[in-house]
């Protein structure tokens, strides 16, 4: 096991600067832009293919590093570039954790490659979730998986939503029901091939953040996958099913299902999305009030500017603290017995909120207009306490877990 340390190997020093160029360079200039446009980045995802940023092996590399700050790590450097772009390069990596968190070694080999593809055709991966009516309250999940024995196939149906790179994906990962008795631990998860018929796309999002990353309906119409497609197998699926039956006749224990699996392996993650946001915020409204001018002197040097940087920067580093704790605790098998995963991302998303709007103000009317990235920044940072689970929920997550009660 790893210790617990805040300061990072040479190695891993190297890996961030070399982030940083990448963000600095190749997302920055191209961040206003796409924005605008509201379209995947193809080609910057394509530039993050070619150094091997986008890929599997990279993914892997920071997945599997020892001190659990791999990712968190590399998540802030490609945010502090730009949310829209970043999440177009890093949205995949939620179907591979969920295949990661529930497949077989077998299932891992064959299709988190696919959801990449390679530095000459780029494909992307979508994890689907979420419903018109089952967003937070994920028991209320109505796209139901039905087991055709005789076929040794499942027939999905139904309609999934909020999916990044929902319908352009080359591989879909699909949360369904397959037992509605047994409420979300009923779950599963099922990969959809690439060219399946009945998958489509619907509605595509325009969206008031991360513009550039692609959010759209997934509807599933008969669709039929290989039973080999039920991450994690049939036989593990029936024995899951069959304990929380048994525990449901008992009164009910949690039982993780392959939803929450996914999102809980993933929050410290988002928290150090909402990091890299807060930090490129705060460094620009650092930068205008070093050089701008009012009354004869910076305005940094006005108690009101400079008491709202102090509370920036203090917010933003108890943040990294924050999702760094959780990183480490989950690689080296910690309990998260305070939900210190949860914890993370719900501060760090309030931080990023609170942070660029403080940057908006600093920078005054000059803030409020897209001439200056922190307009952008300021809706950007708006998902973080939406996405992957609410700021409400992380409380309710959090308030469960300290009173001993079940989380559903």
């Amino acid at each position: 096991m790893a210790e617990f340390t805040m300061e990072l190997s040479d190695e891993q020093k190297e890996v961030r600067d070399w982030l940083h160029g990448f963000a600095a360079d190749v997302i920055r200039p191209a961040a206003a832009e796409w924005d605008e446009r509201e379209e995947t980045p193809w080609p910057v995802i394509q530039e993050a293919a070619k150094v091997g940023i986008y890929s599997l092996d990279f993914y892997a590399q920071q997945y599997f590093d020892p001190t659990g700050l791999g990712i968190p790590m590399a998540m802030e450097e490609l945010f502090w570039g730009d949310a829209g772009i970043a999440l177009s390069i890093v949205g995949t990596g939620l179907a591979a954790v969920g295949v990661l968190a529930n497949g077989t070694e077998e299932q891992i080999g064959t299709w988190i490659p696919q959801m990449y593809g390679d530095a000459d055709d780029v494909k992307v991966a979508a994890f689907c979730s979420s419903e018109p009516d089952a967003g937070s309250d994920v028991a209320s999940m109505r796209t139901r998986a039905v087991y055709d024995e005789a076929k040794d196939e499942w027939v999905l149906n139904g309609t999934k939503t909020w999916a990044t790179n929902g319908g352009i994906a080359n591989v879909h990962v699909v949360v369904a029901v397959v037992d509605p008795e047994l409420g979300s631990k009923g779950h599963a998860s099922f990969i959809v091939p690439p060219n399946t018929p009945g998958l489509s796309q619907g509605q595509k999002f325009k969206k008031h953040g991360i513009r550039a990353s692609h959010t759209a309906e997934v509807v599933l119409d008969n669709v039929r996958v290989p039973g080999s497609c039920l991450l994690g197998g049939k036989e593990k699926l029936d024995a899951r099913l069959a304990r929380a039956r048994e525990k449901a006749k008992k009164g009910g224990e949690r039982v993780k299902n392959a939803a929450m699996a996914t999102f809980e392996a993933s929050r410290p993650a988002v928290g150090a999305m909402a990091v890299g946001t807060a930090r490129a915020a705060y460094e620009v409204a650092l930068e205008y009030a070093q050089t701008r001018q009012q009354f004869g002197r910076p305005i940094i040097d006005n108690q009101g500017v400079a008491f709202q940087l102090a509370d920036m920067r203090t917010s933003i580093d108890a943040a990294r603290l924050l999702v760094w704790r959780a990183s480490w605790m989950a690689i080296n098998g910690k309990p998260f017995t305070a939900a210190e995963g949860s914890m993370s991302k719900l501060f760090a998303s309030e931080t990023a909120k609170k942070v660029t709007a403080q940057a908006v103000q600093i920078l005054g009317g000059n803030g409020y207009t897209r001439e200056y990235p922190v307009e952008r920044m300021h809706r950007d940072s708006a998902i973080y306490t939406i996405f992957e689970g609410t700021s409400e929920i992380q409380r309710l997550v959090i308030a469960r877990t300290l009173a001993g009660m079940p989380i559903r």
